[in-house]
């Protein structure tokens, strides 16, 4: 099998459900519409790097169940062109899920089913029929089998990730934002096997375990969250975002900040997923040797044309029409 970016991790459909109101304990709404869509790191990364330039090799990784949920998500996959040839069906779970309780015009509430998301192992993964030329797994937190203690490594993930350096496989990883201490016990153990950490402030504050201050972040504190974070032992570069800007701090000391694209009123439609066009970009900006300014640039921008859509896909284009939302929009 010939060598390509590897994404793996969570798979899942996003089943969204538009009510008038979010009811009370005992009490009914009736549904208006229902509308599914892909879901996880794996889909939405993949997808998003497909669009942006559907001749670079990507092959996704995970598991789904025997079911409605894991044909639609991988049939979606492999419209979007990407190899889903080593994608496991269970047969002792379903696809992982999140029911998405959408009020119009308000707020969300999701309730998540981990289903075949949390079978997904270190014996699943056969390097060398896999054949990454990089490796990106996420998203850590919401991989149950993964995410357990291992005594060697801290984690079973890092076991894995240390398996992936020791072959020469570069790695990345992408997490989920969720309370508690978790971080700690789970993500730290792995990251001096994780070549490229591409996270939002809020996680990384948790995992470096610093206070975020009220309101955005500056580049400052962005930075002193990232040095913290090479200070774990990431090998090369730790890349954060949010609204405001995105930075980037080399292993070498070498700091790039860069404003987000200040887009005009009515734009943005969702925010579903825009971390997840940060990331892909990013990832397609590293794997192709770009300057940590073009990739900050690019991430970016295809951030900001995720916003443009509802579900977590549809807003990424293509990549000459994703770079020129730099020229459309003035940055912050």
């Amino acid at each position: 099998m010939n060598k390509a970016l590897v994404i793996a991790g969570t798979i899942l459909a996003d089943v969204i459900k538009t009510i008038p109101v979010y009811p009370d304990a005992g009490k009914l709404v009736q549904i208006s519409s229902v509308t599914r869509a892909v879901g996880g790191a794996v889909p939405n990364t993949a997808i998003d790097i497909a669009t942006l330039d559907p001749s670079f090799p990507v092959r996704v990784f995970g598991r789904v169940g025997n079911d409605e949920y894991g044909a639609f998500v991988t049939g979606r996959m492999k419209e979007a062109g990407l190899d889903t040839s080593a994608v496991i069906v269970s047969e002792t779970a379903p696809t992982s899920f999140t029911d998405v309780m959408s009020v119009k015009g308000g707020e969300r509430t999701f309730f998540t089913l981990a289903g075949a998301n949390d079978e997904l192992d270190i014996a699943d993964f056969d390097f060398d029929r896999l054949a990454p030329s990089h490796l990106h797994l996420g998203y850590l937190l919401l991989l149950g089998a993964l995410d357990k203690p291992d005594a060697g490594y801290g984690s079973r993930a890092a076991r894995l990730l240390a398996e992936a350096t020791s072959r020469g496989i570069p790695t990345s990883i992408d997490l989920i934002s969720e309370p508690g201490d978790r971080y700690t016990r789970v993500v730290v153990p792995a990251l001096p096997y994780v070549d490229y950490l591409i996270v939002n402030e809020i996680e990384a504050a948790r995992l470096s375990g610093k206070e975020l201050p009220h309101g955005q972040p500056d580049a400052e504190t962005l930075r002193g969250l990232a040095e913290a974070l090479l200070s774990l032992g990431v090998r090369k570069k730790v890349i954060l975002h949010c609204p405001a800007l995105g930075v980037c701090l080399d292993k070498s000391g070498e700091f790039t900040a860069l404003p987000s694209l200040s887009l005009p009123a009515g734009y943005i439609v969702g925010t579903t997923g825009a971390g997840d066009a940060f990331c892909a970009a990013s990832l397609y900006a590293l794997l192709h040797g770009r300057s940590d300014r073009e990739v900050l640039s690019l991430a970016s921008c295809a951030a900001a044309a995720n916003l443009s859509a509802a579900d977590s896909v549809s807003g990424m284009r293509p990549l000459d029409e994703v770079r020129k939302l730099e020229t459309l929009y003035q940055r912050r």
